[in-house]
């Protein structure tokens, strides 16, 4: 086949995709590694498209809250892994979390994210009571929980408290490559039924991939797509693959803000209604990470609700952004710079719509 046929041949591929929202895997390898810019730029033009198409111009934000940074999983990639001894352990009060709730509920936000690690202390009743306490006091606000692997029997507990969403990265859909970041004690089998546990319940289920961790092949990413038409997630969170100073994957290269705002544009098209947020390391990797999320079809931006004294210490990978515009006391910040991109924050709970 000429060079011509193929340059118009990716044009091809990326309509179709817009079009129809799959396309083969040759296909998608050919649109995660292409260096032709004009087709890059058609590719984030038509996702960025499709997003102002589905959602306008308006970008839900949700209420981050880091109740913990304990964890009894050992990831390998992970900056609060069990083994990581030089972590200064923190856990959020009762009292703090309906603290940051009220805070975040008087700033607008409708939606509130509860984050962990894998902690026994925030399970089981004590999880259940403060849901259900969250629901009681704000009716109106959807409750996202990302707490790790639980039993259906207590996911099923924590949706018939309140709770509407839930959030579990799948990390890898390749066993091989899963098994390359966790430690043996974790099953790649158990972390897919989970989320199918999560979708059978009847939760907004949401999650999503590393780009660029340790061994990953462009296969892989592949199958993590795949994973994600079988699952059709609610929500889809992917960000590059940052390294920490204390973990084994200290020395590894971090992933690439590139090919994961070129993931978010495919994803935007493979995933019209699903709600695709400009994560945290993609504003850690590049000053204006979030932005080009943003203009690749991402519509959701999560503002730190977390105590300031606890924010640098729920440290996931080096140089995590903390304070400043990601947190809450600087969202009038965010706004304006959404803004100057043409979007606007809003703080409707941004329901997945079917």
């Amino acid at each position: 086949m000429s060079g011509i046929r193929m340059k118009e041949q990716i044009f091809d591929t990326i309509r179709h995709l817009d079009e129809n929202r799959i396309v083969s895997d040759e296909e998608l390898k050919e649109l995660l590694t292409t260096q032709n810019e004009k087709a890059i730029d058609e590719l984030l033009k038509r996702a960025r498209n499709k997003a102002l198409k589905q959602f306008g111009n308006k970008i839900f934000i949700r209420g981050l809250i880091e109740i913990s940074n304990y964890c009894w999983n050992d990831c390998f990639y992970c900056g609060i892994r069990h083994g990581n001894e030089k972590v200064e352990r923190y856990r959020l009060t009762r009292e703090e979390i309906l603290s940051c709730c009220e805070q975040g509920y008087q700033l607008g936000f409708r939606t509130f994210v509860m984050q962990s690690g894998e902690d026994s202390y925030w399970r089981g009743k004590r999880m259940e009571e403060l849901v259900s306490t969250i629901r009681r006091k704000y009716p109106d606000c959807a409750i996202t929980l990302s707490l790790g692997e639980m039993t259906k029997e207590m996911y099923q507990r924590l949706y018939d408290a309140g709770a509407n969403r839930y959030l579990l990265r799948h990390e890898t859909a390749e066993k091989s490559h899963y098994e390359k970041l966790h430690p043996k004690e974790l099953s790649f089998e158990q972390r897919r039924q989970c989320l199918l546990n999560l979708r059978e319940i009847g939760f907004q289920v949401g999650s999503g991939f590393m780009v660029g961790s340790p061994y990953q092949k462009l296969d892989y990413l592949i199958r993590d797509l795949r994973f994600l038409w079988e699952l059709q997630p609610h929500m889809i969170g992917i960000g590059p693959f940052l390294s920490h100073k204390d973990t084994p994957f200290a020395d590894k290269e971090n992933g690439s803000l590139e090919r994961t705002v070129r993931l978010i544009a495919i994803l935007r098209l493979m995933f019209p209604k699903s709600l695709i947020p400009a994560t945290t390391a993609l504003g850690t990797i590049a000053s204006d990470g979030r932005e080009r999320g943003i203009l690749a079809g991402a519509n959701v931006v999560m503002p730190n609700l977390s105590p300031q004294k606890d924010r640098k210490k729920y440290m996931l990978y080096d140089n995590k952004i903390a304070t400043g515009e990601e947190a809450a006391e600087g969202l009038e910040r965010l706004k304006e710079r959404i803004k100057a991109i043409g979007y606007e924050i809003i703080t409707a709970r941004g329901d997945f719509v079917s």
